[in-house]
């Protein structure tokens, strides 16, 4: 019984001594804090908005034809090459033939009359000279005669009129071009009593074309004439195409509530690859600075805190609203810089530090458990805001 609880004793003193030596160890590692840093360098700044778009010509005209009737002949087909003034299509010239001869007859029975009317005028005016016709009957042979000159002139018109309208029967193209649709085909009857009937559409130059993308009200305001532009299609999906913002045009689009605008951009096709109609997938590069000096943006976030520096490490701080941090010796020094533009990502560095300057970016600590982990989650080498510490008791 004696032994046993000599035993006992022993083994309770062992789990004390166990106990402290747990306790004087501290329970956790040794908390190790790495930095990451960067080189200020030269490199590009881009800041880029994507949209979808349209291919298209940047000249077609539609060819329809001023008057009615058959489709006698057809002289082009889809992709045809034509000239400005080359015959492409014809409408039967039967009626219309017919109504110019009979305006012409037209014609000539109204100049016989002007012919009898000016003779009878100037043998009444010769008498009413001589006052042998009353006045009364001098007029009204005047008025006959001005009236048969009219007539005369009406009937010429009309026969021009004709003329026209049998010329509106041969349709020729109005531009060099491409044909890209064909609306008709020969013995199709087509109507032009209340509006232009399309029978073709000519595209003027298909090596230069061009892309109408719909872009979303919250992106035009930073669109620009000039602006760089690459864009892809699904037809050549490994190639990439260039162009140019050649117009913002100012007319809002609405639909299902979302509004947008269209921006034209140039599309040279030199190669021809590019198709009317094609789907563009538009990027359009707003922002544009190459070759200046630039920092990731989290190294202007960057701020060490005095209290958790290693024993014998300092801060020396500067008043600004920018600034970049650097280690000389066991010193972190910051540095007054001024910024340019920025894409989120990277930062211009206009002046305050030089090319090739290794700057502070982030931290991370390794080691001491849980509560390594929640100091990294706080970032000790970023301000605490307020009531952070009373938070973490409340977290205890």
């Amino acid at each position: 019984m004696k032994n046993k609880k000599y035993l006992w004793l022993t083994g309770a003193i062992v789990a004390v001594i166990a106990v402290a030596v747990y306790l004087l160890s501290g329970n956790k590692k040794e908390e190790k804090i790495s930095f990451e840093t960067a080189k200020v360098e030269k490199g590009n700044i881009q800041t880029s908005i994507t949209a979808t778009g349209t291919i298209e010509p940047v000249t077609s005209v539609t060819v329809g034809t001023q008057v009615s009737g058959i489709v006698s002949k057809l002289y082009v087909d889809y992709n045809s090459v034509v000239r400005k003034g080359q015959v492409i299509a014809e409408l039967d010239k039967t009626n219309l033939i017919s109504e110019l001869n009979a305006q012409k007859a037209n014609l000539s029975s109204a100049q016989s009359s002007l012919n009898y009317q000016q003779s009878n005028y100037n043998r009444y005016k010769t008498l009413y000279d001589k006052g042998l016709v009353s006045a009364d009957e001098y007029e009204s042979a005047r008025l006959s005669y001005q009236q048969a000159k009219e007539q005369v002139a009406t009937a010429r018109e009309s026969v021009q009129r004709a003329q026209t309208n049998l010329g509106y029967a041969t349709i020729t193209s109005p531009i060099d071009g491409v044909v890209l649709s064909k609306a008709v085909e020969e013995g199709q009857t087509v109507a032009a009593s209340f509006n232009t009937p399309e029978l073709f559409t000519i595209a003027q130059d298909l090596t230069d074309m061009r892309v109408i993308a719909d872009i979303d009200e919250a992106d035009i305001g930073g669109v620009k004439e000039g602006q760089r532009v690459t864009f892809t299609v699904d037809a050549y999906s490994e190639d990439s195409f260039n162009g140019r913002v050649t117009q913002v045009r100012q007319q809002a689009t609405t639909e299902s509530n979302v509004v947008t605008y269209e921006v034209v951009i140039s599309a040279p096709n030199v190669d021809l690859k590019l198709k009317p109609g094609l789907t563009a997938n538009v990027t359009i590069y707003t922002l544009e600075k190459n070759d200046v000096l630039i920092v990731p943006s989290k190294a202007l976030r960057f701020m060490p805190n005095e209290a958790f520096l290693p024993k014998g490490e300092s801060i020396e701080d500067v008043e600004s609203p920018a600034k970049l941090w650097t280690k000389e010796g066991n010193v972190y020094k910051a540095h007054a810089v001024k910024v340019g533009t920025t894409n989120g990502i990277y930062t211009e560095i206009l002046s305050g530090i030089q090319a090739g300057t290794e700057v502070f970016t982030d931290f991370t600590i390794s080691g001491g458990g849980e509560e390594a982990e929640d100091q990294q989650a706080q970032n000790p080498f970023m301000p605490r805001p307020r009531g952070n510490r009373n938070a973490n008791q409340q977290k205890k």
